[in-house]
């Protein structure tokens, strides 16, 4: 899929489409077919932050699933135009 798409996350009604899908599986879909490759971009930079700041440890399957609801959460909440690091980071990392 190239050209344009209309993004769930910016709103922007012509923003450049991803030319892939970024993850396997229906989640990949939805993003490849609602989020633009800027906001993509963008969740890249905020994605490892999270990584960082919990100490997500990717030996423990739960880290993958934290780090997918952290995602959900930063493409989809609706975050609209100007919305910038729109999840909140911090709190409870795993368990040291």
């Amino acid at each position: 899929m190239a050209g344009t798409i209309a993004c769930v996350r910016c709103g922007r009604p012509e923003a450049p489409a991803l030319t892939r899908q970024p993850v396997p599986g229906k989640a990949g879909l939805e993003i490849r077919d609602k989020v633009c490759a800027d906001c993509w971009a963008e969740w890249q930079r905020v994605e490892v932050m999270v990584i960082n700041e919990l100490r997500l440890n990717f030996m423990d399957p739960a880290a993958q699933e934290t780090l997918n609801q952290h995602m959900r959460e930063f493409l989809f909440s609706g975050g609209g135009p100007g919305a910038s690091g729109g999840i909140p980071i911090g709190g409870p990392g795993p368990a040291s």
